[in-house]
């Protein structure tokens, strides 16, 4: 059924039978709790058992215990229906999505004290964003049949009113809001010429969706498409009368999971947690039948049959996710050549051998060529996603490698596409030139990686890689792809400071900091922006490296000594004596622990549990790698 779909989330596996003993170990151990929360999380979860997941988050933080590896985030919820009920789900289902939530409700009907007020509690509290959940009977809409004009001028005035209420949260507390758009009233006053007649409600919110996604274009806040959401499962099913009327309940409860997880994905998105890969089982899942015992004649794939059409829908949704930017890889337990046949002959294939990262077929079991894909892409295993039609090969890969996600799918082939789509593991915030070509930059370092062990001396293979470093400070251009690295970058990241685009835009024009954008070219193409950095003054002749992020991508390349360069010679000009490079442990960053050893920084004084000081002299010399520099944007003048 369609609609269990999105009541019940079946494309998450069935909770243990012993859920809340489960719940009840977790809070009772002395063990870090996280990523046995976050696992938990990661089931089709009712009402009530978000309610208990979420009570142990609370438990288990109110003692002090540590929930890496989920990011903290800190949410305000105000809106013009009754609330309460809604923030436990929120806290469960963001550990579903990497998140360990904190979440402050307004009191009913407290929207615009709370956000006019500098001192109400949601601004005292000093959120990371603020959810504005409001409908169409919490906006000062005037639906007027008769003066079409008033009608829509209650349209500007509607969006004015959430922009002043954006403006207040930013300027009170520095925080962004997550917007949402406006589902109609099921009820239609004219039938199918409801649109065409200005002053009703169908109209008047259609107009207001429209006009909020331009005003929000460009800024710091989030869109939260409510409207695309109740539409999906129907405005009749979305809105219920005889709960608003009772308890002032904006939306069907049954619908609460379903809303919860939604947030959840815009919240992990934030913090950089949506999934950038996704792998493809073949038999049975991209075409009907097994290639090797029915070969390519007999598989079922293509146009005129219902089965075959269903398999060549999941290849559309494969390559859609493609053009914007997710990596497509393959992993089947098949005789490589056997696996390539439909990719080379069969006349209705959509996807192409070109369009795949890494194709892993073999007789490995699938755990072992998940992990090697990960690691031929420089990715962790949750940025993976794994379809597969086999539930004895989907249950192997959430016990083996319980970070990639793996959607439970349908009997029926032709809903997999929807299964996967409904399952939104690659929720975005923004989209940019850089994200649409995300695909074929990780298809060209699969190539790298290739290249080097056929050539298997270092200095050769850099050499031959041809490499353009490119050097600029923060500008606008690249502020929202700067903000986006800084708030998912967790491994290569010496402190894991987060900024917000706005905060990135102050940075850029603080003359106490330092900051480079870095990108990287080679033969094989533009791998994108690989670095951020921000220096800050700490004194006339310090500058401490408030943050130093890298792509994976680029490890072993020598890159990290050129920013070292780049920001050495730019401290020289700047008069800078003494350069500090700070190091926060996390649960994922362990990998750069001795980075400023490496690279010839002295340790100053050392924490286990929260940093590591480290210094180095600005006179110091660091050999340069074999690329091209290239600078632009800088005040000072660097010597060649």
């Amino acid at each position: 059924m369609a609609d269990d779909l999105y009541t019940t989330l079946t494309w998450l596996p069935t909770p243990p039978a012993d859920f809340r003993e489960r719940c009840r170990a977790i809070v009772a151990s002395s063990e870090p709790a996280g990523r046995a929360l976050a696992r938990l999380a990661t089931h089709a979860l009712g009402e009530n058992q978000l309610r208990h997941l979420a009570r142990a988050i609370r438990e288990i933080s109110d003692a002090g215990r540590s929930l890496e590896p989920l990011s903290s985030f800190k949410l305000g919820v105000v809106g013009n229906g009754t609330l309460e009920y809604l923030v436990p789900l929120l806290v469960a289902s963001a550990a579903r999505h990497g998140v360990a939530l904190e979440c402050l409700s307004a009191d009913f009907g407290q929207t615009a004290q709370e956000a006019f007020d500098p001192d109400s509690l949601i601004n005292r509290w000093h959120p990371d964003a603020v959810l504005l959940a409001l409908d169409y009977r919490g906006l000062p809409f005037r639906f007027d049949l008769r003066d079409e004009s008033a009608a829509m001028q209650s349209v500007d005035a509607a969006i004015g009113f959430l922009k002043t209420l954006r403006g207040a949260f930013s300027a009170h507390g520095n925080a962004p809001s997550i917007v949402q758009t406006l589902p109609p009233p099921s009820e239609a006053l004219f039938g199918s010429f409801d649109r065409c007649v200005r002053g009703t409600p169908r109209a008047l919110t259609d107009a207001f969706s429209i006009a909020l996604v331009e005003s929000i274009r460009g800024s710091q806040d989030v869109l939260f498409d409510v409207a695309a959401l109740a539409e999906t499962v129907g405005l009749a099913n979305w809105y219920s009368p005889k709960q608003w009327n009772l308890g002032k309940l904006a939306f069907d409860t049954k619908y609460l999971p379903l809303y919860a997880d939604h947030v959840g994905r815009l919240l992990g998105a934030l913090r950089g947690k949506s999934r950038r890969c996704l792998i493809l089982d073949l038999d049975n899942t991209v075409w009907g039948g097994i290639i090797g015992d029915d070969g390519i004649e007999g598989i079922v794939l293509g146009q005129g049959d219902a089965t075959g059409e269903a398999y060549l829908e999941v290849q559309r949704a494969a390559l859609a996710l493609r053009d914007r930017g997710v990596v497509l890889a393959v992993s089947s337990k098949n005789d490589d050549a056997t696996a390539r046949l439909p990719f080379r002959g069969h006349a209705e294939m959509l996807l192409q051998e070109n369009h795949i990262a890494v194709f892993q077929a073999n007789w490995d079991d699938k755990a072992t060529n998940i992990a090697a894909i990960a690691s031929a892409l420089s990715l962790g295993t949750d940025a993976m996603v794994f379809l597969d039609d086999n539930p004895v090969e989907r249950g192997f890969i959430r016990q083996s490698l319980p970070d990639v996600a793996v959607p439970e799918l349908p009997s029926d082939p032709a809903l997999y596409a929807r299964t996967l789509a409904a399952a939104g593991y690659f929720e975005s915030i923004a989209f940019s030139t850089e994200d649409a070509s995300r695909g074929d930059s990780y298809q060209a370092n699969a190539r790298r990686v290739e290249l080097q062990e056929q050539i298997g001396d270092l200095d050769a293979y850099l050499a031959s890689l041809g490499m353009q470093i490119d050097f600029r400070p923060f500008d606008a251009p690249g502020r929202a792809r700067i903000a986006q690295l800084v708030n998912k970058s967790n491994q290569f990241n010496l402190t894991t400071r987060r900024y917000s685009e706005a905060e990135i835009a102050g940075l850029e024009a603080d003359p106490d900091c330092f900051t480079l954008q870095v990108r990287l070219f080679d033969t094989f193409g533009d791998n994108g922006m690989i670095s951020v950095v921000v220096c800050r003054s700490v004194s006339p002749s310090d500058w401490e490296i408030d943050t130093w992020l890298m792509s994976c991508r680029v490890l072993g390349r020598r890159v990290e000594q050129m920013v070292l360069r780049e920001i050495l010679d730019h401290a020289r000009t700047r008069s800078v004596r003494r350069l500090i490079g700070i190091y926060r442990p996390t649960e994922r960053n362990g990998m750069v622990r001795n980075h400023y050893e490496k690279l010839g920084f002295a340790l100053v004084n050392a924490s286990e549990t929260y940093e590591m000081k480290w210094e180095i002299s600005t006179d110091v010399e660091v050999a340069a790698a074999p690329m091209t520099v290239v600078r632009s944007g800088f005040d000072e003048t660097i010597p060649a």
